[in-house]
Order: structure tokens, then sequence, then C-alpha cells
């Protein structure tokens, strides 16, 4: 994304030469040059068919999601043990989720519940599971930005990104806590290098920053001359034909930057009746939570981020992390004034949630999309079946929240059993490694994949040794 930026005269006053503006293209990106990455995705050779055409949105419930709130709520169990929110039937014969979320039970027939799924991972920390305690320290979105490539070869757009609630609200200022502490590790880039780090269209990473073109004030305050000659460059370049004469990677980068992918991201490009669908943002005032320090990076916007993932989705970005804060609902003390407020977030949180993944279902459906876009709700650990005196929930690492919707996979069922306080799971356990094996085989040809040539040792046993969720295959 092209954008531009308003800073001191370094050297003249005259803006960019034609020559600098090239240069945008040869910005260093993490270490590596744009071109550089162009370079590195040509290589893969994807004239052989290894990397699917499909995407992944990773939803990532930020602070530990309840399992028992969410989508196993052992309403069989004894009252102290159940879910507190009470729960609703949904379209699957029997089985039923926690009552605040009406929308994602009418279409869980389009939906896979895993309730033997096991982060193994008891604190606030997002790398345990997203590398799944891979050698090369690499998230999963990390390594399919290694396999396929950092920037889209055609489309131009970042293949890794990353959306907070700060990328759809210009302006916003959500506090900082731990779950911004840890945020490196969701999409951590391990000893693959910076050059997999994800795209943050709020801001923060360095891709995002150096796709900035900076301009000093008479410059940028003369947009129309701005926007004329720009149309000159191209003209010129076209007539000349100096982008022929030069590499190939360098007239993709050149591409990449100015060929409009910004329009991704502008969800004004929207109807405004999809728009409408997706917005969470009547749901609750964000004020009325974030004043918890534990809920202090909730946001209501989770429907409109959901929707900026379908476009990147559809604008060719094969892996978008989504996030939502404020799941971490143990009700402990947390400042002197203030306590979390437990589990009453569920209802603000757990409405959003369904409000929002339901219109991303719709959607996509109706796009023709369901096959062509895999969505994975989880998060970095589940909550214990006793409740706390505060009416909260404590960590535990025996058992996590996951729900995959859509890919062409097999939907409209649940996969495995907790035992009776849905504290451990009763039947075969799935961890991070089969949900990173599960991404991986949806993501590429596996038997391609493994003839590439230099394949790192730790991808390879990722794809020959670990097994995924065999279900949904």
């Amino acid at each position: 994304m092209l954008s531009i930026a308003d800073v001191t005269c370094q050297r003249t006053c005259q803006g960019p030469s034609r020559r600098e503006f090239l240069r945008v293209g040869s910005l260093a990106l993490g270490g590596l040059t744009l071109p550089g990455l162009m370079r590195a995705r040509a290589a893969i050779k994807v004239s052989g068919g290894e990397v699917h055409d499909r995407s992944v949105v990773m939803l990532f419930l930020q602070g530990g999601p309840s399992q028992i709130e969410t989508f196993d709520p052992k309403m069989d169990a004894a009252v102290e043990y159940r879910c507190v929110t009470g729960a609703t039937q949904t379209a699957l014969p029997g089985v039923s989720f926690g009552s605040t979320f009406p929308r994602m039970a009418k279409l869980a027939d389009r939906l896979a519940i895993v309730r033997s799924y096991a982060s193994l991972n008891g604190e606030h920390k997002y790398d345990p599971v997203t590398t799944a305690g891979n050698t090369l320290q690499a998230s999963w979105a990390a390594i399919y930005s290694h396999l396929a490539g950092a920037i889209h070869p055609r489309a131009g757009t970042p293949n890794n990104i990353l959306v907070l609630p700060e990328a759809v609200s210009e302006g916003l200022k959500l506090q900082r806590n731990f779950e911004v502490d840890h945020l490196p590790g969701l999409t951590a880039t391990g000893l693959l290098g910076l050059q997999h780090q994800a795209f943050n269209p709020a801001g923060g990473s360095e891709l995002r920053q150096a796709l900035n073109l900076r301009l000093p004030r008479d410059q940028f305050d003369d947009r129309k001359r701005l926007l004329a000659d720009f149309d000159n460059l191209r003209r010129d370049l076209d007539t000349t034909g100096a982008l022929e004469q030069a590499d190939r990677s360098q007239q993709r980068a050149f591409d990449a930057i100015a060929g409009g992918i910004a329009q991704a991201f502008d969800l004004s490009k929207e109807d405004p009746r999809t728009l409408q669908r997706y917005d969470t943002s009547k749901l609750f005032r964000m004020e009325d939570w974030t004043r918890y320090v534990n809920l202090a990076r909730s946001s209501n916007l989770l429907g409109k981020q959901l929707l900026l993932a379908r476009r990147l989705c559809e604008a060719g970005c094969g892996f978008v992390t989504v996030t939502d804060s404020g799941w971490d609902m143990h009700g402990d003390a947390t400042t002197i004034k203030t306590h979390d407020p437990g589990l009453k977030a569920m209802e603000p949180l757990g409405h959003q949630l369904d409000h929002a993944v339901a219109a991303f279902l719709e959607d996509v459906a109706e796009r023709g999309l369901r096959d062509k876009i895999l969505l994975v709700i989880t998060g970095e650990m589940g909550r214990t079946h006793t409740l706390t005196k505060h009416g909260g929930r404590g960590h535990l690492h025996l058992l996590t929240p996951l729900v995959l919707a859509g890919g062409g996979l097999k939907m409209g069922q649940v996969i495995g059993r907790s035992d009776r306080y849905a504290s451990a799971p009763a039947t075969d356990r799935y961890t991070p490694t089969h949900l990173m094996a599960t991404i991986m085989h949806y993501l590429f040809d596996i038997g391609k994949l493994r003839l590439r040539a230099n394949l790192p040792r730790e991808i390879k046993k990722i794809i020959e040794d670990d097994a995924p969720i065999r279900e949904l295959f």
C-alpha cells in the first residue's frame, strides 16, 4: 500500500526526483529489498503448482477464551460447572453453543468444532501456539510467507497481513496491555527473517513503513501537481521503455506499489449494505469495558476487521491474522479500584464474535469463496471448569476452543470430545502441531512441496511427519 506523508525537506524542496521515485521499489523491507522479495517469489516456481490459490483467515481471540462459555457449554454438568450464560441449540442435532452465539449456532453446519484441542500453553504467550514449537521459531503465517513469497507475484499484495482494530478506525488509540507486549509472537518470524514480518496496515511493521512516500510540505499541499507528476512518470516510463530495461523484479516492485493495492484496504469501496451487515460498532460501547485492565484493548470493530480480511483475501493475500482482545476473563483483581468483570464480558464480546463471524460466513458463501478461504478461530489457551471468587475462570492449557469454517474441508461436525467438566480431552488430543499441519495441507500441495529444493528441514518435518486434524480431510 502506497501512502503519502509530509516530512521536512532534507535535500531539495523540489520534491522527489523520478529517479528517487523509482527507488521506492528498492526500499529495504526488514533487511531485504522489495525487488529481492519479488526474486525470491519468482524462484519458487509457482508454475509447479505447490502453492494453492487459497487463503487462511486466522481469528485469534487474545486473552484465552473459555471453551465452556463458547462452544462446549456442558449444560448437563452440575450448575457450578456449566456455562454461566446458558446455551443455545445449533443446527447440528444434540450440539449446543453458549447462548451468546445464536447466529453461529444456526450456521453450525458450516463449522467444524474441535472439542479435544489443547494449546498446551497456560500463559499469555502466542508463539508457543502459532509456532507449534518448531525449531525455526516461526509462526504459521511466517512459514506461509517463506514458502509462498512475501509479496503476491501478480496482485502485488503482501502475503502475510495482521489486522488490528486500529487498521479499520483511523485515529483509534487503544491502551497498551500484555496483549500488545506479546503481539509479535502471534506472527513471529523466528529464524526466517524480518522479510516475512506481517504487514500491519495500522502501522508498526517495517514493510508498512517502507511503503510510505515521504514528501516535503510544499509538494504535499499541491495534491494536483503530485498526481500530474505521477501520471507523467508513468507515461515517460511507458514511452522510453525504462522499466523494460530494468530487472524484471524491479518492474514488479514498481507495479506492486503503483498498482493501486491500497484499494483493498479502503472499506469505503464496499457496498453500504455490506458494511452494515458486518457492523458491530453498535453492539456495545468500548469505553464501558476498556476501563478494565484486562479489557483495555477490547473494541467493537471486529466486524469491519473481518470484512477487511475478506477484501485482502480477494486481493490475493494468502494469510490474514485478525486479533480480538479482551478474552482474559479470569475475574481476578487487576487494580486497586477495579476488578476484571470476569465472564460478564461474554455478553459484549461473545455477541460481537457471533455477529462478525456469521456475517463473514454468509458473505463469503454469497461471493463464491467458501472453498477458497479457511477461517480458523482459536486463542492461546482455554479456561478452568471451576469459577474464581470474582466470577471468572483461571488459565487452562489442557483444553482450548478451536473452530474452523470453509476451505472446502469437511464441515458440519464436532471433532473429539471433552471430559464431563470440559477440563481436558476425553478422546484423542489435538495440539498446535496438528493445527499447523492442517493449515499447511490446506495451503499447499504437499506432494509437490516435498520436491522443492532447499526446503528447510523443520518445514520438511512439518509436512512429512506432523499429521493434520484427520476428520477435516
